[in-house]
């Protein structure tokens, strides 16, 4: 059997909002059948980021746990300062635990749901 991954999709109390961080954080484009109930972002090798509308939904409480994050997504980055400066400008918040910031960086997006940036690693000649 093969399997190909063609989506993550992330509950959220907005889809289109949050489609909107992500798009303007990735670049990537909004799906067009997007609405309120659902919206996605595809990728140039067709995978889909989906955020699905959850109705009473509880942003996970990272780094405490209380809520647990469930999923959350990696990014590379150019420069970890610059972006985060960057994502923070579209609504995304750096909490202030920080387990490892000389290697990545863990934001919150505007649903409150954890995700990571990495330094992408040095190209090899």
């Amino acid at each position: 059997m093969e399997m190909r991954l063609t989506a993550v999709n992330l509950d959220c109390p907005d889809p289109l909002a949050l489609a909107a961080f992500y798009a303007k954080a990735t670049g990537l484009p909004l799906h067009e059948r997007s609405d309120a109930g659902f919206a996605g972002l595809v990728g140039e090798n067709g995978l889909v980021i989906g955020f699905q509308k959850v109705d009473g939904h509880r942003a996970p409480t990272w780094p405490d746990g209380e809520v647990p994050q469930q999923l959350h997504l990696d990014f590379d980055v150019d420069d970890l300062d610059e972006a985060v400066a960057e994502l923070t400008a579209l609504g995304a918040t750096l909490p202030a635990g920080q387990p490892r910031p000389d290697l990545w960086r863990v934001l919150l997006d505007p649903a409150g749901h954890p995700f990571c940036l990495s330094a992408k690693p040095p190209r090899r000649e």
